[in-house]
């Protein structure tokens, strides 16, 4: 009865919190459709408790806990916001309105299996015997060799590339169990039922066969493992299973066959060893055969495994076999035939005869934690992917399945269906984690690649059928928006690369859209087309709400729009900003009430104006639109009528290009960049347009160069906020504290750093500078960081250049971005919120990122403005760049029709959109390349001071008589400090009399030093010539110093004095430190 009373009490409390959650979520919903409506209404003021749908969806977790899906989240409040008074249901929250079927049927797919058996590669072993099958496979990792050994004694190295790199082949009477790979003794080692083989597979030539054979074996060996020590040199311990049910332990070193291999020198190149020659112990740890053993590093023990129903399995230290304590062991019906440890999961998986899979922890043999059902034949093998947590298990009837460790559920389930029924047994089987391959041996070897990485490098990425004409991310729903030039809108999901909905033909039949735009809130996008017509959606259902028809006079392609630019939220009504492809730029307003757009008003040709001497003209706001308040109205130019305009050269085309606006406080700013190279500016505070840069030949036709040389593709302000600026003057000082407390700095590589991090990692001297200042004048706010700072333009040119300007023209910065390739013509430019990161496209497919955090800091040090990253992300032209900085990646599209997602990092390809393998960009994968980039990607190093010095030295050095006669041999000992012993040799005189080669203005003096019966080398040496000496006297040492002590330094004590040098110099030798004897050296012996 307690226990009844106590699961009631649990239920009426869980039932009780559910109610209070569901209170809390009604009032959530109710704050969110309010806010919804005052925004609608115009009458809504932003404020910091303003609900968005990051605290959206960190509210619901909190009330419903981390189950809630996001994808479910984001349904339900684009729904919300859309139609604020619609009624909701809880029930949304928890996706009830999804359906399984679309989940099965995905799961159904083949393409979204774990392994693409369709891709299956075949190796046939040629040299193999009649009906030979492959009975071990081994992978080593860190040299990418792959050793297969059949049953008939083939033993074959598999190079990378599955070659055949060497191979030898056995002739003993008994059949090959097993394999492995001697990792201190580089040799392999193979068992047959009776004998143990070592072979040395670099050997080249006849002694391919050079193997050794130890025998005899007190049982049948039947598998083999080495234990692989790092403390180990020289010597390696084999683990070896027999059918007694023993363990046996054999420890080899170099020396038991080194030696022995260089001292023979018979024809036959195999050698017998005696067993008992080796060092071995073994111990019965099973009642029945041992099917198989292996040595799991992670665990620092041994695991064997057999067809024992009691000691199933035996997992302990390799000391339990030298002693007769007892063993850590577990028991399963009918024994097992195999096992592999998951060191992620830290579990042991065991397979038998009784079909079952289970799941062990090392430390607990009582009792399994999981059990796997499905196999209905016996299971043969077990192999582990530690990357994606997935084991894969075989049964003897040639049946794989793959399950997921974590959740314990089935993935996949394919069978080899090629050959005969029992023709073709698998006998062995690894998952090769350097390939992402599935390897598995019968008479032949077979290969089976991983889905995702089939479709992230050969199949060819592509998001549309047609080119990309406009991509958009939107940051607050964390969606990307492409249009390709088929007329076909998509929007994705970002975090999983799903497509939301598609809209066919948006703006009619065969009317292609070429621009785009996202408004700040996030909940409005207007497309606009060839024809000059501009809608506005509804971004979360993909709702037409405004439209801007064709005029009845409009010529086909006239009003061909470039560009679209939402302007700041207007009181009950839309602004957008339009660039058509003939240079002029209107003002599109959408009221509330009203379904049409209209064209309020249209920018002058200011060109013309400005080609002549005026390099800044005045405006005048018209009449209509002096009672509008609005921050862009319609003006007109100051021009004086005597001033002669100039004649326009029509082979020159003077078009504006590219525009970008910039509204914020105490700037209303719009920058032109046009096709001839110049950039105007246009300025709705002091109403006033000029000039802030023309090319010095742009308005003269050269019919020997490009005409598009001096094109401006793109132009972008660079402007921080006070709130950004601020915010990074904090992470800089807080990453700067950061890495002082620390040992030191790490690497980016393989780490979940944000790439902000490691710019202020960069500025921390100059930031800590600074810092000092700030504290001792003891405000509250860092007001001298705050202040905003004027902005700067960037511009992107046809000759490859990425130029700075200040917005009066002085040009700050220009450069030409690092690649593999010549300069490349630039396409896009993109810079992230908070003005830290600055990426650029070309048009051979090339992504560059920039740091300019610290750059826009005055006065603007060209040496802060750092390349970081440039790798190449599409084989043709990128039309858009985009960088998430919640996501920390970039997007680019092409022309090719793909948008492709990459690390911002390091950039490393993730995937593209309209795969069929969901992302995973909270996990860094393998380095993969798309099928058409075979580029790695470039990082530029910062120079450190090491590099920044000077070489002293200078080279190559030549022989300098001068020098030689100076010097002698006696001064040279004496003069330098004394060095160490192995320093002796290098201070020969010669050596001292090396130089670098002088220019001579005169002509050179030449003389003979070589000896030609010596040689050109050895007579061009010097030549010590000294009669022979009656006796040679022992030189002092280079480090040793002749004490010698002066009469008058010691006064009183002459005769002892005397008495003391004479016994010194006779035993100079025992003083001297090292003693070793220099005379042979600078006197060598010339034969007479």
């Amino acid at each position: 009865m307690d226990i009844r009373n106590k699961k009631h009490v649990s239920l009426a409390l869980q039932i009780e919190n559910f109610k209070t959650a569901l209170n809390g979520f009604e009032k959530l919903v109710e704050r969110v459709a309010a806010q919804k409506k005052d925004e609608r209404a115009g009458l809504f003021i932003q404020k910091e408790d303003t609900i968005d749908y990051d605290k959206f969806y960190a509210a619901v977790q909190e009330l419903f806990g981390p189950e809630v899906k996001n994808q479910d989240v984001k349904c339900f409040y684009r729904k919300l916001c859309n139609n604020p008074d619609a009624p909701v249901d809880w029930c949304e929250i928890f996706g009830y309105f999804t359906s399984d079927e679309d989940s099965l049927a995905a799961q159904m797919d083949e393409e979204n299996l774990v392994f693409l058996v369709s891709r299956k590669q075949r190796v046939v072993i040629s040299g193999s015997r009649r009906r030979d099958v492959i009975k071990c496979i081994v992978k080593i990792p860190q040299l990418d060799l792959l050793i297969a050994a059949s049953q008939k004694g083939l033993i074959t190295v598999f190079n990378s590339q599955m070659k055949v790199q060497t191979s030898t082949n056995v002739t003993d009477t008994s059949w090959i169990t097993g394999c492995d790979y001697l990792s201190q003794l580089k040799r392999i080692v193979a068992t047959t039922e009776r004998t143990i083989i070592v072979w040395d597979y670099k050997a080249q030539g006849s002694s391919q066969e050079n193997y050794f054979v130890i025998k005899p074996m007190d049982h049948c060996l039947l598998c083999v493992c080495v234990v692989s020590l790092s403390n180990q040199f020289c010597r390696d311990d084999i683990l070896l299973g027999d059918d007694g049910g023993f363990v046996n332990k054999y420890t080899v070193n170099s020396d038991d066959f080194g030696l022995r291999q260089a001292k023979s020198k018979r024809k036959s190149q195999s050698q017998v060893l005696e067993s008992k020659n080796f060092k071995s112990i073994k111990r019965k740890l099973h009642n029945d055969w041992v099917m198989k053993i292996r040595y799991i590093s992670a665990l620092n023990c041994f695991g064997s495994c057999s067809l024992d129903s009691v000691h199933s399995l035996v997992l302990d230290s390799l000391k339990r076999l030298e002693d007769n304590l007892p063993v850590r062991e577990f028991s399963m019906p009918r024994g097992a035939n195999t096992f592999c440890y998951c060191i992620k999961a830290n579990v042991i998986v065991t397979g038998g005869d009784d079909k079952v899979l289970r799941l062990w922890h090392p430390n607990i043999s009582t009792k399994p934690v999981g059990k796997l059902v499905g196999h209905m034949f016996s299971i043969t093998e077990i192999v582990t992917n530690e990357k994606d947590q997935l084991v894969i298990s075989l049964s003897s009837a040639k049946v794989f399945r793959v399950w997921d460790i974590q959740t314990l559920s089935l993935l996949q389930v394919f069978h080899d269906s090629q050959g005969r029924p029992g023709d073709m047994q698998i006998y062995s089987m690894i998952y090769d984690s350097n390939h992402s391959m599935l390897i598995t041996g019968s008479n032949v070897i077979d290969m089976y690649p991983l889905t995702r990485i089939i479709q992230d490098t050969k199949q060819v990425p592509h998001t549309h059928e047609r080119e990309i004409n406009v991509m958009l991310y939107n940051k607050y729903f964390h969606q990307v928006l492409t249009i390709c030039s088929e007329s076909i809108i998509k929007v994705w999901e970002l975090e999983t690369g799903l497509q939301i909905y598609q809209i066919l033909d948006p703006h009619g039949f065969n009317v292609e859209l070429t621009s785009a735009a996202i408004d700040e809130s996030g909940f409005l996008f207007a497309t606009g087309a060839y024809n000059g017509t501009v809608k506005i959606w509804d971004f979360g259902s993909g709702q037409e709400m405004k439209v801007l028809p064709e005029g009845k006079d409009w010529k086909e392609e006239e009003h061909w729009l470039k560009r679209l630019i939402f302007l700041k939220a207007q009181e009950k009504r839309h602004l957008i900003l339009a660039l058509e492809r003939n240079g002029k730029i209107k003002m599109i307003q959408g009221k509330e009430d009203d379904i049409c757009l209209v064209v309020i008003w249209e920018l002058p040709d200011v060109v013309p104006v400005l080609q002549g001497r005026n390099h800044i003209v005045h405006l005048k706001v018209s009449t209509k639109d002096r009672s509008m308040a609005s921050p862009f109205p319609d003006v007109k130019l100051i021009v004086e009528k005597n001033v002669p305009q100039p004649v326009n050269n029509p082979a020159i085309s003077t078009e504006v290009n590219c525009i970008d606006l910039l509204q914020v406080e105490g700037y209303n700013l719009i920058a032109a960049g046009t096709l001839h190279g110049v950039i105007i500016l246009w300025n709705f505070v002091t109403f006033t347009v000029k000039e802030v840069y023309r090319p010095e030949d742009c308005f003269t036709v050269d019919p020997d160069l490009d005409p598009k040389r001096f094109r401006i593709n793109d132009i972008l302000f660079l402007f921080r906020t006070p709130e950004c600026a601020r915010r990074s003057s904090q992470d800089s000082i807080c990453s700067s504290s950061q890495c002082d407390s620390s040992k030191g700095p790490q690497s980016s590589k393989g780490s979940k750093q944000s790439i902000h991090d490691s710019e202020a990692k960069g500025e921390q001297i100059d930031v800590m500078a600074g810092e000092q200042q700030l504290v001792d004048k003891k405000y509250p706010e860092h007001t001298n960081v705050a202040d905003a700072q004027p902005p700067i333009l960037v511009t992107a040119h046809e000759d490859g250049h990425l130029r700075l300007w200040t917005i009066e023209g002085r040009l700050l910065k220009n450069m030409l971005p690092f690649t593999k390739h010549a300069a490349i013509s630039l396409t896009s430019l993109y810079v992230d919120s908070c003005t830290r990161i600055l990426l650029t496209g070309n048009v051979e497919g090339h992504v560059i990122l920039f740091s300019i955090g610290s750059f826009l800091d005055p006065p603007h040090d060209e040496k802060k403005f750092k390349q970081l990253l440039a790798w190449h992300a599409h084989s043709l032209e990128i039309i858009q760049v985009v960088y998430a900085e919640d996501k920390q990646v970039v997007l680019t599209a092409s022309i090719d029709g793909s948008v492709r997602l990459w690390h911002a990092a390091n950039g490393h390809y993730l995937g593209y959109f309209g795969q069929r393998r969901l992302f995973n960009l909270s996990q860094i994968g393998d380095f993969i390349l798309p099928c058409d980039v075979n580029e790695y990607p470039i990082e530029i190093k910062e120079e450190n001071k090491f590099t920044e010095k000077k070489q002293k030295y200078e080279y190559p050095l030549v022989f300098d008589q001068k020098r030689w006669k100076k010097m002698s041999s006696m001064s040279l000992l004496f003069k330098r400090v004394p060095p160490k012993a192995y320093e002796v040799e290098h201070d020969f005189k010669f050596f001292k009399s090396l130089s670098s080669p002088k220019i001579r203005r005169h002509a050179l003096e030449s003389f003979r030093t070589e000896n030609k019966e010596a040689g050109i080398v050895f007579g061009s040496l010097p030549i010590y010539r000294v009669p022979s000496p009656a006796s040679l006297r022992y030189l002092p040492l280079i480090g040793s110093e002749v004490q010698r002590q002066s009469s008058d330094g010691i006064p009183g004590k002459k005769g002892h004095v005397q008495h003391e040098k004479t016994q010194q110099r006779r035993s100079l030798k025992k003083h001297l430190l090292p003693q070793i004897n220099l005379a042979s050296s600078f006197f060598p012996v010339i034969p007479k």
